[in-house]
């Protein structure tokens, strides 16, 4: 049965100045409508046909969720995963043509030798009784496997050129934690965002095709570990990435740039202190479009780009919460953070991912023992 809650919205950003542009910051209330729970520590949601959702739950169950919330039973046919920790059965979206080839993609920690484990993407075709997988087919492993239950990164996004998806995939990869240095390093994939096409194969045009000890799947690197990641309304691709404490990042990785962890960051050390020579900034590094300090712990996130919330919403940037518990509704002006604005913080719900839906709606899911997949209504 879907329920319903009601929550207050209020800016913590809202200066004057802001208000001209972006009108008065009016208090008001949303609804929250529960489309299904009882989901164990769901990671995702993707959208199928005929107002089906496809849920991934981290301890390694891929599940169909029916238009009216009936929860079926879990998908067959996935492969052995490493669950535990961070670890599991993480991001998945469908292909941008699932209606025709009913291709899914998803990554998740694969085991290996000697209790090491790695970020690994896969795809698969879904059955038309959306009861297995079948074809499945690893198209990419991060390499090295290390023992680790931490950084797995994890979010799949389907790169579109023009406006039209060009046949390749970006996955954001951790950097495990233990072997943050390794980010800065070209002869592995921790810490990296790369691409691939969706048969595995490596795109020709990569930054680092042809550079000898580099890794040719590597589009940019110097990253910590991005658990969000979305294409934006001009088709530029978006990620966040947690900082240690403090220094959660919003970056716009281009290829071949180094975004300079752990050698540059706003954050510090669990417990406090400096990570290595507490740097900033550094010549031939990034800069952060935006980065939050203290940390908000950034998951899931996705531009809204239907008016189903009225003008003031539309081109915004949403990005949950796991710290605080929060959806934050991001106002972007000229391409930069010009306000923010806590959303669904008396819910109580850790938000693991946001998604706008074919129905131009935001949903979400909550990463909890008893989560839940939730829908935000007009208002």
């Amino acid at each position: 049965m879907r329920t319903y809650l009601s929550v207050n919205l209020s800016f913590y950003v809202c200066a004057a100045l802001l208000a001209a542009s972006f009108g008065a910051c009016a208090q008001g209330s949303v609804k929250v409508e529960t489309v299904a729970e009882g989901l164990e520590n769901p990671w995702a949601v993707a959208f199928l046909p005929e107002g089906r959702f496809l849920v991934t739950e981290r301890p390694g169950r891929l599940r169909v969720v029916e238009a009216n919330g009936q929860l079926q039973a879990p998908v067959h046919g996935l492969p052995d995963i490493a669950a535990g920790g961070q670890g599991g059965l993480l991001d998945v979206v469908a292909d941008s043509d699932f209606v025709k080839n009913r291709t899914i993609y998803f990554c998740f920690s694969e085991p290996g030798p000697g209790n090491t484990n790695s970020t690994a993407l896969a795809r698969a075709q879904l059955t038309n009784d959306h009861k297995h997988l079948k074809d499945l087919k690893i198209i990419f492993r991060q390499k090295p496997k290390i023992s680790s239950k931490l950084h797995f990164g994890c979010r799949i996004v389907e790169r579109q050129v023009d406006g039209k998806p060009d046949g390749t995939l970006f996955l954001t990869l951790g950097e495990r934690f233990s072997q943050k240095e390794e980010a800065q390093k070209l002869d592995n994939h921790l810490g990296k965002i790369v691409r691939v096409g969706k048969d595995g194969a490596i795109p020709q045009d990569n930054p680092f095709i042809g550079r000898h000890g580099a890794q040719p799947e590597i589009w940019s690197y110097g990253h910590r570990n991005s658990q969000g990641a979305a294409l934006a309304p001009d088709g530029a691709f978006w990620m966040i990435e947690h900082g240690p404490q403090g220094g959660d990042e919003i970056n716009l990785p281009q290829p071949g740039k180094n975004y300079g962890w752990p050698v540059i960051t706003y954050g510090e050390n669990y417990g406090g202190g400096p990570i290595g020579e507490g740097l900033t900034e550094k010549a031939g590094m990034e800069q952060p479009l935006h980065h939050w300090t203290p940390s908000i712990a950034p998951s899931g996130m996705a531009f809204l780009t239907s008016d189903r919330y009225g003008p003031e919403w539309k081109g915004s940037l949403f990005v949950g919460s796991l710290k605080f518990q929060y959806l934050d509704r991001i106002a972007l002006k000229d391409g930069k953070v010009a306000a923010e604005q806590q959303l669904l913080k008396e819910a109580g719900q850790r938000v693991r991912d946001v998604r706008q839906g074919p129905d131009g709606l935001l949903y979400i899911v909550t990463d909890n023992s008893r989560g839940k997949l939730m829908r935000v209504l007009p208002f």
